[in-house]
């Protein structure tokens, strides 16, 4: 039993044998004991007072005394402040943990059985018309944090990605290419195949602002002119024909999505972002508007006299949704069910999460209703993991303008910062320029993942590249910076010779800021609870930052390798190596890597 399960179990005891009630383990309320106060864990009697028909000062009182005498391998003192009963734990109980803490692999994961359940979750999500750019990064960053940490609650989890690859906007940058490209690929330019693309989308729409200019010069009204404009027309011609799979547009389509795909893959690697499966718009549309036929069968939608096919939700005190167009073409929505109707057929799905920005927040509304409509079990109760949009200080992104912030050039620029900032360390520590730029990766793609996550993902959010990369703060290079610590201060005493027991002798004696410490490290089974009952991954990077804080503390007060009682050298030691693999095990759930040397 852990200590809470103890005193929890103490409790129920107490409560019996001195009033006669039932309780259960739920009405026992057990709390990390506030620091005004002398203790390690705080026991709320308000709850027994009916059945003690006592003050609550007095149940604290008659509760902690029976604590005392029959638990006390774990109580040893305690004292009451008006309903609650604080607790002071033994060294033993906390040596105990300790040890536990260190011999599991995973402390604080759930395990993953057969009869888990399977959770699936998409994210990322980009079009074929340019490169990840930063709201891609949180997406990403947030839909790969999610899915370890669901899976750190014991679930099965399918990572999966819908790729935009077909529409008006692939076929802008597939004209812009034909008309301006001189048959330029990825190897002859030297870009990315995403960036190649790009350029054409932003080439096309400077051309396209051109043409809509000089119609509204000779007398045409805006509105009419976007859309009489000969560079529009012609890709609607464009799309015309992919959906009839002309061939000479569909392998023109092909040629330019592999290109974007390879630049894709090179991004989501720097990212450390990966899929179980992914899907193409380009197949699941024809499956989704073969869902929404049957649904208009079964009455669930209706057609209206134009031939367009939509549903009534006015029930559901919503309004209507379009589903096919009067021309048979599909719309977002019918993507969706279709994609579902696909996931569905590959997977036994229990919960289905959508990491999609809160711009969506009705059309995910909709869609799980539609789903639930259609027959699909997870439909009703679908997650949609809403965030919000992330910004620089300097402004907005507007990638039709070409001023996206692209997350290559992101990635890159926080390794660069890093490198930088590192400097003077790597001339102190005289680590070769191979070492020092490989650390300069993990601090610079850890101070960007870090200051993403740290943000409660339904808020907006302004990312500052300056403030991610300090070493001091609520930061990843803090965190990873102490993490660093602990693993010189772990090879100095392998250099002296000092060894570090599996197992401690509970007899060691230890103090308060030693066992708050040990406290800490328990809550990291909770905090991962938390954020996944939470979809919070915040509340991870909250905890490693608390956890981190309260070490710096405890090494700021007391020696450890200069300590020269033996048995408590090495319990320190073992406590540092504790906090050492928390972390890394809390911030590896974020997708941070952490450097052995900085």
């Amino acid at each position: 039993m852990t200590i809470e399960e103890k005193i929890i179990a103490g409790v129920q005891a107490a409560v019996k044998s001195l009033y006669g009630m039932d309780a259960t383990p739920q009405q026992v309320q057990l709390q990390k004991t506030k620091a005004e106060f002398e203790g390690h864990l705080t026991v709320v009697v308000f709850p027994f007072g009916k059945a003690a028909r006592k003050s609550p000062e007095q149940v604290g009182n008659e509760i902690g005394q029976y604590l005392s005498e029959n638990v006390s391998d774990v109580v040893t003192k305690f004292n009451v402040v008006k309903g609650f009963l604080n607790l002071v734990i033994s060294d033993a109980p906390w040596i105990t943990l300790l040890n536990k803490i260190n011999a599991e692999e995973k402390f604080g994961f759930q395990p993953v059985t057969e009869d888990s359940p399977l959770v699936m979750i998409e994210y990322s999500s980009p079009n074929t018309n340019k490169p990840l750019h930063l709201g891609h990064v949180r997406n990403n960053l947030l839909g790969a944090a999610l899915a370890r940490i669901v899976e750190a609650n014991g679930n099965k989890v399918v990572k999966t990605n819908i790729v935009n690859d077909r529409g008006i906007h692939i076929c802008k940058s597939m004209l812009a290419w034909q008309k301006w490209g001189n048959g330029e690929t990825p190897e002859t330019s030297g870009k990315k195949g995403d960036h190649l693309i790009g350029d054409y989308y932003v080439a096309f729409d400077k051309h396209y602002r051109e043409e809509v200019k000089q119609l509204v010069a000779q007398g045409m009204d805006e509105e009419k002119a976007k859309q009489e404009a000969p560079l529009i027309k012609e890709a609607h011609d464009m799309l015309v024909k992919w959906e009839q799979n002309d061939p000479e547009v569909r392998s023109l389509w092909k040629k330019m999505n592999d290109w974007v795909y390879a630049g894709f893959d090179q991004t989501y690697k720097m990212m450390g972002v990966s899929f179980d499966k992914i899907y193409y718009e380009s197949d699941t549309y024809l499956e989704g508007k073969e869902k929404v036929m049957e649904g208009l069968e079964k009455g669930f939608f209706y057609r209206r006299e134009d031939g367009s096919v939509w549903a009534n939700l006015n029930a559901e005190g919503l309004d209507e949704k379009l589903l096919l167009r009067s021309d048979g073409t599909s719309v977002y929505m019918t993507q969706d069910i279709g994609t579902a109707k696909l996931r569905f057929q590959d997977y036994p799905i229990d919960k289905m999460i959508y990491v999609v920005g809160n711009e969506q927040n009705y059309h995910f509304q909709v869609l799980s209703i539609l789903l639930d409509k259609l027959g699909f079990s997870w439909g009703k109760d679908l997650v949609h993991f809403s965030y919000g949009m992330v910004e620089l200080p300097n402004g907005k992104m507007k990638s039709r303008e070409g001023t996206v912030v692209d997350a290559d050039d992101l990635m890159d620029a926080m390794i660069a910062d890093a490198y930088e900032a590192s400097k003077d360390r790597v001339k102190q520590t005289a680590m070769p320029d191979a070492e020092a730029r490989e650390v300069a990766r993990k601090v610079g793609l850890g101070a960007l993942k870090y200051f993403i996550l740290k943000v409660d993902a339904r808020k907006n959010m302004l990312f500052n590249p300056e403030e991610s990369i300090d070493f001091n703060g609520n930061t990843g290079p803090f965190i990873q910076y102490t993490y660093a610590r602990i693993a010189s201060i772990l090879r100095k005493a392998k250099d002296q010779g000092i060894e570090i027991p599996a197992q401690l002798p509970a007899s060691i004696s230890i103090s308060i800021k030693e066992t708050e410490l040990i406290q800490k490290l328990n809550q990291f089974g909770a905090a991962i609870r938390q954020a996944g009952t939470d979809y919070s991954p915040s509340g991870i990077c909250n905890y490693c930052y608390e956890l981190t804080k309260e070490f710096n503390q405890f090494y700021h007060d007391y020696t450890i390798l200069g300590e020269t009682d033996t048995q408590l050298r090495q319990f320190r030691l073992t406590l540092a190596q504790a906090v050492a693999k928390v972390v890394s095990l809390g911030m590896g759930l974020l997708g941070i890597e952490m450097p052995e040397r900085m």
